[in-house]
């Protein structure tokens, strides 16, 4: 045999020996992965539940909504669109809470300032303030998202017309329902972003039932699940209010 031909041979046998190590080596990776996945799925599934949520995973929403709350600016918006990209026809996102017919002639939006002082405030009182009109990406948890045009009072401005400037310094805003099926848990600084409003038009006319009549809140900085229909009552916190979501292991935040 040739000297050329040797080492030639040679070269092959090393190669395809090193090409054999480096296939074992990938194998028992990934065998090492798969194992370490498998008593990593089953640890997490034996965790205890922390409000609708396996432990870990709500410990990790909430680490999530430590650094999104200490970065969030009031004074930042969310984009804005002009009036003609609004869709016509806009979608509904959730029913639950909504099962009576409001008559406006009887109904009160009811503002909870404390223990015993309750505000009942009527829409037509609601309408008297200055107007703004938000025309944002509505977005969905459920993976949809459309432009939509949406009319009412500013939250900040509703709450410095009542006077509820002690209320402001605390730190969320709890809503529900006039049935009170549906609430929500709201952190001040996003209740107090200047696009947040207290809806009562979309598309420049009345809201229609099943998107909240009389009055919903819009509130572009969160995904739908906070933007609450048929509000009934609203009242303040320094502690997180119950939210229907999150009991059922959605992110609490549930922050854009």
């Amino acid at each position: 045999m040739s000297r050329r031909d040797y080492f030639s041979k040679r070269t092959k046998e090393i190669s395809n020996s090193a090409y054999k190590k480096r296939m074992l080596f990938s194998f028992l990776i990934f065998v090492a992965f798969v194992t370490a996945g498998i008593f990593a799925w089953k640890w997490l599934n034996n965790q205890p539940n922390d409000q609708g949520a396996l432990k870990p995973l709500r410990k990790t929403l909430e680490v999530n909504e430590k650094l999104l709350t200490s970065t969030f600016d009031t004074a930042k918006k969310v984009k804005t669109y002009d009036e003609k990209d609004a869709v016509k026809n806009v979608r509904v996102n959730g029913l639950i809470g909504m099962e009576k017919t409001i008559d406006t002639a009887t109904w009160r939006l009811q503002v909870v300032r404390g223990d015993g002082d309750t505000l009942k405030i009527s829409l037509a009182e609601i309408e008297s303030l200055p107007k703004e009109d938000v025309v944002f990406d509505f977005k969905c948890i459920e993976g949809w998202s459309q432009v939509t045009h949406w009319a009412g009072v500013p939250l900040k401005t509703f709450m410095d017309h009542y006077h509820l400037n002690g209320q402001e310094r605390m730190n969320y805003v709890g809503l529900q329902t006039v049935d009170k099926k549906y609430y929500v848990g709201i952190d001040m600084p996003s209740a107090l972003q200047s696009q947040t409003i207290l809806c009562y038009e979309t598309n420049n006319k009345p809201l229609p039932m099943n998107q909240g009549y009389p009055l919903r809140l819009i509130i572009p900085v969160k995904y739908g699940i906070k933007h609450l229909k048929q509000i009934g009552t609203m009242y303040f916190s320094n502690q997180k209010p119950p939210d229907y979501w999150a009991e059922r292991g959605y992110d609490y935040y549930a922050g854009l």
